[in-house]
């Protein structure tokens, strides 16, 4: 793949896609669907614990011109019951937000390396049930633990493989 994309690209010639890759976790992987548009990219996530392990999870991930100043854009493609993730695919995780009161948001030290490091716990130690964006899904995690694993199986079954 060539890394240098167009003079209009926020990521052209960025060595950041480079150290990207590089430093992947061992459940994640990128894929550039143009590669002459790397502030497009594709994430596919597959937990190998916890309640989604067995999941391929596919988050899109845009890159703005005003990147690093502000956060990418991420969605989550795949249908999931997650209570950090609505079905309709956003996604509550602190690093992704402009402004965070917590001090946990976006800064412009931060990285894509560390996008998809966020997203990729949100399957593990980010999962957080007490501060959810689905919050059907906490209250049902809440309620019935067994049931939820079963819903969450249902979901990786049908939209997740």
């Amino acid at each position: 793949m060539v890394l240098g994309a167009g003079p209009a690209s926020p990521v052209s010639g960025c060595p950041e896609v480079a150290e990207l890759e590089a430093n992947l976790p061992c459940t994640c992987k990128v894929h550039f669907p143009d590669p002459n548009k790397l502030h497009c990219f594709q994430l596919t996530v597959t937990p190998d614990e916890g309640y989604y392990q067995g999941g391929k999870f596919q988050f899109e991930t845009e890159v703005p011109d005003a990147y690093n100043m502000v956060p990418p854009k991420v969605k989550c493609l795949t249908r999931i019951w997650h209570p950090n993730i609505t079905e309709t695919g956003e996604i509550c995780l602190s690093l992704l937000r402009e402004h965070s009161i917590d001090g946990t948001g976006w800064a412009p030290t931060r990285t894509l390396k560390d996008v998809v490091w966020g997203l990729n716990s949100l399957f593990t130690d980010l999962l957080n049930f007490d501060d959810p964006l689905n919050i059907e899904a906490a209250e049902h995690h809440l309620r019935d633990k067994e049931d939820f694993r079963s819903k969450v199986d249902d979901y990786i079954k049908r939209y997740a493989r």
